[in-house]
């Protein structure tokens, strides 16, 4: 994906959100008690990628086109962010930002505390596409659910003052499998971008990858080249490596920890242990060291971080 690349749900970097919620339908269908996302299947098929729908609904079972440590992973990370996002607004947060929301329905799904409004950031086609959906399902937000249209490559701060964010309440961001889309320092810009609107108290979820060894990526690239390739011979024509950007970046956990936040994490090769899910082996050990990392912003903050939050709430009050 080049930064001037455009997409949909059913083409580039889009269709990996289409993709994240097949997975997420295959997991709920195997494992409900571990993941339960009903509106994961039908919004597949409203994107309408015949090879997801399939996959998706049952009709075609995953065999090597969905690696079972894929639909493995998206139980434990569903789990960790609904967890996260529950722990947070249970504690007293109210709002909650999900970036790239894609097709996320945690704020239809989720038992949202009374008074707590969702913010949903994604294009506005993206936003627009899954809203119409879900309405034609008949399936009502849990939350105050509010929609911020705007691409994180423009001002998608001001859309979130459109919708009605407010910068000096604590906030619970959500940046989910997200990263590792972005170039290296589009990814910083981000995370200083969410800290510069958060209030002290405010929470943050995300994944710390860590950097490659060498020889890593180009075993990811062949697997990726793999799958894709599987893929095309049932119609669906898209390049996984394409869409990445590899090499070196600052990882998330000590990025943010500079930044004020106190950073937790586990790692996946933890999470399938806590929730019972089979080992990694071979080629999917060096997954297990991806740590899904969640923390809160100091409540006393710092000079520089307090300066960034004033600078932020003007912009978004101007």
């Amino acid at each position: 994906m080049s930064c001037e690349d455009t997409w949909d749900l059913a083409s580039s970097v889009g269709a990996t959100a289409t993709m994240a919620a097949a997975a997420r339908a295959i997991a709920t269908r195997a494992d409900g008690g571990l993941i339960d996302d009903p509106f994961a299947e039908p919004l597949v098929r409203a994107v309408g990628i015949d090879l997801l729908t399939r996959l998706a609904t049952g009709e075609l079972p995953p065999g090597d086109l969905v690696e079972q440590v894929w639909i493995d992973v998206a139980k434990v990370r569903t789990k960790f962010y609904d967890e996260f996002f529950l722990d947070a607004t249970n504690a007293g947060i109210t709002q909650a930002v999900i970036l790239a929301s894609g097709l996320d329905s945690r704020a239809y799904r989720l038992p949202w505390p009374a008074g707590t409004v969702v913010y949903e950031l994604d294009q506005p086609e993206v936003v627009e596409f899954k809203t119409r959906a879900l309405a034609e399902l008949g399936a009502a937000p849990t939350a105050d659910r509010r929609v911020a249209a705007a691409d994180l490559r423009d001002d998608w701060p001001a859309a979130l003052r459109t919708a009605g964010f407010d910068p000096a309440r604590p906030t619970a961001w959500s940046a989910e499998g997200l990263l590792g889309y972005l170039p290296p320092e589009s990814q910083d810009r981000l995370l200083d971008t969410i800290t510069e609107l958060s209030a002290p108290g405010s929470r943050v979820a995300t994944e710390n990858r860590p950097n490659p060894r060498p020889g890593d990526e180009d075993k990811t690239k062949e697997r990726l080249n793999r799958i894709s390739d599987s893929w095309r011979a049932h119609s669906f024509d898209t390049d996984m490596a394409k869409l990445r950007y590899f090499g070196e970046r600052n990882e998330a956990a000590p990025y943010l920890t500079d930044r004020g936040w106190a950073i937790n994490g586990i790692s996946i090769r933890d999470l399938f242990a806590a929730n019972d899910l089979p080992p990694l082996k071979g080629d999917d050990l060096r997954m297990g060291d991806m740590r899904y990392v969640s923390g809160a912003l100091a409540r006393n903050g710092g000079g520089r971080d307090s300066a960034a939050r004033e600078a932020a709430s003007r912009r978004l009050r101007d």
